[in-house]
C-alpha cells in the first residue's frame, strides 16, 4: 500500500464525524472569472455610472473582458470581446470625445493595435485594427501633440521601437510613426518628464536593462532615446511624484532571473529637467508589473507590485515620505500574477487593488480591498490549500497528492505551508491533522498568506 492511502486511513481513523462539518475559517477570496491567460488590468468608469469598472486583456482567448463595477467593489460577471492575436495589455481612454471610454488593445501576434469604441453603456463596437511594429507588449494613451485629443503609445518588444500613433481628432489614427529605443522594450509610460508642459515617453528595455527617455519635441515628435541603466531586466514603468518635489520620478519593476531575494525594483529620481539620478535598487522578488498610488493615505506615493513568479503574490512597498522604500509586504492571490491596477473601486475613499493571475485550472482578476492603511484583506490564507474559504481534509489530501503523487505544487505556495518553516513537508500534513482533529495550533501567518 503506499504512502498515499497509508496516510488517508490514518486522517480518516482521526477524524470525529462531527468534525466533517466545520464552519468556514476566513472569508471568501474575492475572484472573478475572465478569459484565458489575462495579462493585464484597467479600471476606468466604462458606463457612465460614477464608479470604476474594470478592462482584462486575456491573451490565450484573443479577447478582452469587460466587468461592471455595482457600486461597491463587487462586479457583474465579464462579458467579452473580440481583439486581435494575443492581446497583453489595455489601456481606456475617451479617444473619440464623446464622454465615454473606450478600449485600446496591444495585439502580441497580430502586431496591431484594436480599438473598441464604447456605446456609451460599457458595452463595445467590433474592434478596428492599426498596425504598429513587431510584437506590440505595452500600450498608453496620452495627448502627445497638444491638441486634447488622445495619442497612442506602443512599446514593440520584438523590434525595439516605440510606436506614436496620433489621433485625427475622431477617434481615427495616422499611421504609426516608430523611434527606436533599447532593446526589447516590454512597457512605456507617458508623462512630463522636463516641465515644458507636454508629455514626454519612459521605456523600459527588458534585454538591454535600462530605460529610454524619449523627449517630445511638442508637436508629438520625439527626439532620439536617452538611456538611463537599471539593474537588470526591466519589466514595467511607472511614473509618478515619488519623492514630493513635483516632478516625475521612475518606478521599475525587474525580472532578476539569478534569486527571489535579488533587487528587482529600481527608482530613479528625477533632477527636475528630464535627467535622472542613477537608479536606486529594493528587493521586490520577481514581478512582471508595477503601479503606483497612495495606498496608505499618507500624501505620498507607495508601489504594488504584482509578482507572478514567487508563488503568485502582490507585494506593496510603502513609500517613506522621501521617495525611498519599505521592505515590501506582500499577499496571495494564487498562480500567476500578471498585472495590477488601484483605485477606488468600493467608493470609501482609499486605493483597492485589481490583480490579474492565471494558471493551468484558473483565470481570474483578483479584488484586494484596502483597510484604509494600505493594508489589504488577504485572498489565500494558510492551510487553505485548495482556496475554498476552509481548512478541510481536502486541502490535506492536496499536499498529499503533490508530495507523492507527482502533482503540481499549490500556489500561492505559502497555503501549502501551515507550519511557515518555508516549505511544503509531511510535517505540514501532520500539522493540519492535529489542528483539524486535535485541537492543535492554527496555521500560522506569514508574509505571504495572513489570517
Amino acid at each position: 500500500m503506499n504512502i498515499f492511502f497509508r496516510l488517508l486511513i490514518v486522517i480518516t481513523c482521526l477524524l470525529p464525524l462531527a468534525a466533517w462539518g466545520f464552519e468556514p475559517l476566513f472569508d471568501t477570496r474575492i475572484d472573478y472569472n475572465v478569459g484565458i491567460a489575462p495579462q493585464s488590468v484597467y479600471g476606468a468608469d466604462l458606463d457612465g455610472d460614477g464608479d470604476v469598472d474594470l478592462a482584462v486583456a486575456n491573451a490565450y482567448s484573443n479577447s478582452i473582458s469587460v466587468l461592471k463595477n455595482d457600486g461597491n467593489g463587487t462586479f457583474k460577471d465579464a462579458v467579452n470581446y473580440g481583439a486581435g492575436e494575443i492581446p497583453v495589455s489595455v489601456f481606456a481612454a475617451d479617444l473619440d470625445w464623446d464622454s465615454d471610454q473606450d478600449l485600446v488593445v496591444a495585439n502580441f501576434v497580430s502586431d496591431d493595435i484594436s480599438i473598441l469604441f464604447n456605446n456609451g453603456d460599457g458595452s463595445f463596437q467590433p474592434p478596428v485594427n492599426y498596425s504598429v511594429g513587431e510584437g506590440p507588449k505595452a500600450v498608453f494613451c496620452a495627448d502627445l501633440n497638444g491638441d486634447k485629443f488622445p495619442d497612442i503609445a506602443v512599446a514593440n518588444y520584438s523590434e525595439d521601437s516605440v510606436s506614436v500613433l496620433i489621433n485625427n481628432a475622431n477617434g481615427t489614427f495616422q499611421p504609426a510613426v516608430n523611434y527606436a529605443t533599447g532593446r526589447v522594450p516590454a512597457s512605456v509610460f507617458c508623462a512630463d518628464l522636463d516641465g515644458d508642459k507636454d508629455l514626454d515617453l519612459a521605456v523600459g528595455n527588458f534585454y538591454s536593462d535600462n530605460i529610454s527617455i524619449l523627449k517630445n519635441n511638442g508637436d508629438g515628435t520625439f527626439q532620439s532615446a536617452i538611456n538611463y541603466d537599471v539593474r537588470i531586466s526591466p519589466v514595467s514603468v511607472f511614473c509618478s511624484d515619488l519623492d514630493g518635489d513635483a516632478d516625475f520620478d521612475i518606478a521599475i519593476a525587474q525580472h532578476n532571473y539569478d534569486s527571489y531575494y535579488g533587487d528587482s525594483v529600481s527608482v530613479l529620481k528625477n533632477n527636475g529637467d528630464g535627467t535622472f539620478l542613477p537608479s536606486v535598487s529594493y528587493r521586490g522578488g520577481r514581478p512582471s508589473a508595477v503601479f503606483c498610488g497612495d495606498l496608505d493615505g499618507d500624501g505620498d506615493f507607495d508601489l504594488a507590485l504584482a509578482d507572478r513568479f514567487y508563488g503568485g503574490t502582490v507585494s506593496i512597498m510603502k513609500n517613506n515620505g522621501d521617495g525611498t522604500f519599505q521592505s515590501k509586504v506582500d499577499y496571495g492571490i494564487g498562480n500567476i500574477t500578471t498585472s495590477a491596477f488601484s483605485s477606488d473601486l468600493d467608493a470609501d475613499d482609499d486605493l483597492d487593488l485589481a490583480v490579474t493571475n492565471y494558471a493551468y485550472n484558473s483565470n481570474h482578476v483578483s479584488i484586494l480591498k484596502n483597510n484604509g492603511d494600505g493594508t489589504f484583506n488577504c485572498t489565500a490564507k494558510p492551510g487553505d490549500v485548495n482556496g475554498d474559504s476552509q481548512i478541510g481534509l481536502s486541502d490535506i489530501v492536496i499536499i498529499i497528492n503533490y508530495l507523492y503523487n507527482s502533482q503540481p505544487l499549490p500556489q500561492p505556495s505559502c497555503s501549502a505551508d501551515p507550519n511557515n518553516d518555508g516549505n511544503t513537508s509531511i510535517t505540514d500534513i501532520t500539522y493540519l491533522v492535529n489542528f483539524l482533529f486535535k485541537k492543535g495550533p492554527a496555521p500560522v501567518k506569514s508574509s505571504v498568506c495572513c489570517l
